[in-house]
């Protein structure tokens, strides 16, 4: 149900915030949330829980951030729904005070389906919702069906004009969607004990809690998949190999989406770029103040200890039965210009690193160094220069190799070395375009709205992801679905109310406490012009 969910990952997951409105707090007297969560097909890679209580509508009630989410025209279509079928006292007393979970599956066709799922009171009888017709007068034509012989309702609403699918499982379960190809799907499938598909939280803590999102990352690049028509977007790479799952807490304000938990590693399956940095310390982050005012989205890594990091990465390497490749390259440099590479590239290295893409599509890595002018005569005598200032390295997948995957986007990269930052990247043509950013102060970190948007964000950490609204638009419009960025271009209410999003990961006992954020748009009189 495309006009139901957002265009980009970030909007689907502040979906959750909007459907707050609708299926809220935790209280719920039905079955624990685990046991409702098992009849979730597992190809889900988000869930969001709320409860459905009256006095949670009241509080948000009218609140313009939810509003602008996911705009009006598809708010007043949720508000129908819950107002024709949950909130009519016919099925109302069966369902209030219920947690809600709503999971988000890629589909055939390219299309993202949305999955209601909830327990009801051990009272309701079927033959209740049978007779919803009858007794609402709302406009409802509920039609008993089976879906893989299990029992089941279609629900017509005449004011929406869509069918609403109603799937009836054991224990009092029931599953809706708009899709029947989603209730198809969830008709047939069995939970396996074995497989450990969403992270749940202890009872008392979920109960305590205003609202959760739950992420089965692994889960996350089918929905890419379908979201993206280039399949080579980097826009969310990191996270697309992450064996790891996550469950957050909702921290409400009034113009801003939080959301703060823990990602725990699934240690039974194989270890991705980040599963390094849970070994680190997190530290202050100062790095992104140097990236270009036109940042359409970036990743900054941090680590307390880079030897640490460096030993870490070897190994891993060594892992992926990749050591082979990088000695040779390695023993290749040394043999021609004399250069220990590795060597003097560990002993200048600072403790943050980062790809940063602008809404131009220039991508720059960017590298802090202890002493930039005691590492420039060490890359220049490996580098072809072509002016005082500005070179480009001989020699293949460097970066790679001496920084991780992160940066293999930057095969034989040019360079150049300001204060104490190596900058690289693809062409010349983009270090004129950093230098111009850099000397002349045409930075994000000079933008106040920008630095009201860093107060949300959590101060130290290991992986800090981010993305900007209105510069990543036009990348979007090159590597997203049509009919997805069809949406995301013309809602008038929506993303454009935003102005950017983060999500962060910060090492703590082997796994990462997480952070999410989201804002509105805030008046900024004092942005330094974009290029």
């Amino acid at each position: 149900m495309k006009r139901l969910i957002a265009i980009t990952i970030i909007l689907l997951l502040v979906t959750a915030g909007v459907t707050v409105v609708y299926f809220k707090n935790l209280n719920a007297p039905g079955l624990h949330a685990a046991q409702t969560m098992h009849n979730i097909p597992d190809d889900a890679a988000l869930v969001f829980e709320f409860n459905n209580e009256d006095s949670f509508y009241d509080i948000f009630h009218g609140n313009k951030l939810f509003s602008a989410v996911i705009g009006h025209e598809q708010l007043g279509e949720l508000d129908t729904l819950h107002q024709q079928m949950f909130a009519d006292p016919t099925l109302k007393r069966f369902f209030n005070g219920q947690n809600i979970f709503i999971s988000l599956h890629p589909l055939s066709k390219q299309a993202i389906g949305l999955l209601i799922t909830t327990a009801a009171v051990k009272s309701l009888n079927t033959e209740d919702i049978d007779q919803l017709t009858v007794k609402t007068h709302k406009g409802l034509v509920v039609t008993p069906t089976a879906f893989n012989g299990k029992k089941g309702f279609i629900i017509y609403s005449s004011a929406l004009k869509k069918r609403f699918y109603l799937l009836n499982k054991e224990d009092g379960i029931y599953l809706g969607s708009f899709s029947k190809e989603l209730i198809d799907l969830s008709a047939k499938y069995i939970y396996q004990k074995d497989k450990k598909v969403f992270m749940t939280l202890p009872e008392q803590q979920n109960t305590s809690s205003l609202a959760n999102l739950y992420i089965n990352y692994h889960n996350l690049n089918p929905l890419f998949g379908v979201l993206f028509d280039n399949r080579n977007t980097d826009i969310f790479k990191c996270f697309k190999l992450f064996p790891a799952l996550a469950a957050l807490n909702l921290n409400f304000k009034s113009d801003a989406l939080l959301f703060t938990g823990f990602s725990n590693i699934l240690h039974d399956q194989p270890s991705s770029y980040l599963n390094l940095f849970t070994n680190q310390q997190p530290i202050a982050n100062h790095l992104q103040d140097i990236f270009p005012s036109t940042t359409a989205y970036s990743t900054c890594f941090a680590v307390s200890d880079p030897m640490k990091f460096k030993s870490d990465l070897s190994a891993w390497y060594a892992k992926a039965k990749l050591q082979a490749e990088k000695d040779s390259l390695f023993t290749k440099v040394k043999s021609e210009t004399g250069v220990n590479l590795i060597t003097e590239f560990n002993q200048q290295l600072g403790q943050e690193f980062a790809v940063v893409t602008t809404k131009y599509m220039e991508k720059y890595a960017i590298v802090s160094l202890k002493d930039g002018s005691a590492f420039r005569p060490v890359i220049n005598n490996i580098s072809t220069m072509a002016t005082g200032d500005i070179g480009q390295v001989n020699y293949s997948k460097l970066p790679f190799y001496l920084l991780g995957d992160a940066f293999s986007a930057f095969n034989r990269p040019w360079f150049m070395i300001v204060d104490n930052y190596l900058i690289m990247a693809n062409s010349q043509s983009e270090l004129n375009s950093y230098h111009d950013y850099y000397f002349n102060q045409k930075l994000q970190s000079k933008s106040k709205q920008y630095n009201q948007f860093t107060d949300l964000m959590a101060e130290h950490a290991n992986v800090s992801w981010y993305i900007n609204f209105k510069n990543v638009q036009p990348i979007l419009k090159r590597d997203l679905n049509p009919n997805f960025y069809d949406k995301f271009e013309n809602d008038k209410t929506g993303w454009k109310n935003f102005y950017a999003a983060s999500y962060q990961l910060i090492a703590s006992n082997k796994n990462f406490y997480t952070s999410f954020c989201m804002n509105l748009n805030q008046a900024d009189t004092t942005a330094t012009s974009l290029k």
